[in-house]
C-alpha cells in the first residue's frame, strides 16, 4: 500500500513538472519576455544618455572611487616597510621622489602646463594653459581633413594622484558632436613634468564641417577632484592659418 502511494505521488509530481514546462497559459513565456524587455529598455536608456544627453558631466565624477582616507606621502613610505614586495612596488611607482620637497600634504596637486598640437609636416603648436584666444575669440584653428595629435604636459606635486583622466567634449551650433574620455593613469610627485600624448585623430572634412566649435576640457582623479575645467572655442578651416 505504501508503495502504491509513493508511485501515485511521483506520478503527480511528474505531471506538475510537465505542465510547468509546457505552460499552456503562456505564463513562463510572458515572464521571459518581460525580463528581456526590461533589460533592453535599460540598455537603450544608457545609450541615449551617452549619445544624446545634454549633461556633459562625467558620470565617474558623480561616483568617485572610495580609496580610503588620504595619507601623507612620507607616511605611505613608512607603512608596511617590512613587506619586501610592497616596498619594491612603492619604489617602482615613486621613482626618485625628493621627500624633502613633498611636505606633509594629504592631497595631490596637478598643474596642467600646456597643450601641444602635433601635425605632420608642420611645426608643433604649443598653447600655454589657460588658452589666450585670438582676435576672433579662437584658441586655435585646424585644417579640415587633417591628421593631428594632442599632447599635454603637467606637473604632479605633494602626493600621488590616482586615476587621473582627461575628458573633452565638443559642440557645434549647440549640438554635442564628440566626447573623448582617456584614463591617463597614476602619477607620483616629481619636479619634472609629465607628458601624455593622445592617439592620432582626423578633423572632419567638407564645407559643413568648417566653422566654429566650442569645447570643454577637464582633468579629474579617482577622488573626483578636478584640476582643470576649461571652456574655449576653436575653428576648423579650409586651410591652415598662416604662421604668425
Amino acid at each position: 500500500m505504501e508503495q502504491e502511494d509513493e508511485e501515485k505521488r511521483a506520478h503527480e509530481i511528474n505531471k506538475e513538472e510537465n505542465e510547468h514546462e509546457e505552460d499552456p497559459n503562456g505564463n513562463a513565456d510572458e515572464k521571459i519576455t518581460r525580463k528581456f524587455s526590461y533589460t533592453s529598455l535599460s540598455s537603450a536608456d544608457i545609450n541615449d544618455d551617452d549619445d544624446g544627453g545634454d549633461d556633459d558631466d562625467d558620470d565617474d565624477e558623480k561616483r568617485p572611487v572610495l580609496l580610503g582616507p588620504p595619507v601623507p606621502l612620507k607616511e605611505q613610505l613608512e607603512m608596511d616597510k617590512d613587506d619586501e614586495s610592497l616596498r619594491r612596488w612603492k619604489e617602482q611607482l615613486l621613482g626618485s621622489v625628493d621627500l624633502s620637497g613633498v611636505g606633509e600634504s594629504l592631497n595631490p596637486d596637478v598643474h596642467i602646463l600646456d597643450l601641444t598640437i602635433v601635425t605632420p609636416d608642420r611645426p608643433n603648436l604649443i598653447l600655454p594653459i589657460p588658452f589666450v584666444p585670438d582676435a576672433k575669440g579662437y584658441a586655435f584653428a585646424l585644417k579640415d581633413g587633417s591628421r593631428y595629435r594632442l599632447k599635454f604636459s603637467f606637473v604632479v606635486s605633494s602626493n600621488i594622484v590616482s586615476g587621473l583622466r582627461y575628458t573633452n567634449t565638443v559642440w557645434k551650433t549647440g549640438v554635442r558632436v564628440e566626447t573623448t574620455k582617456v584614463m591617463l593613469g597614476t602619477f607620483s610627485p616629481q619636479k619634472e613634468s609629465y607628458t601624455y600624448e593622445l592617439e592620432e585623430e582626423t578633423t572632419p572634412s567638407g564645407m559643413f564641417a568648417r566653422g566654429s566649435y566650442s569645447a570643454r576640457t577637464k582633468f579629474v582623479d579617482d577622488d573626483g577632484k578636478c584640476y582643470l575645467d576649461m571652456s574655449y572655442y576653436f575653428e576648423i578651416r579650409k586651410d591652415w592659418p598662416s604662421p604668425s
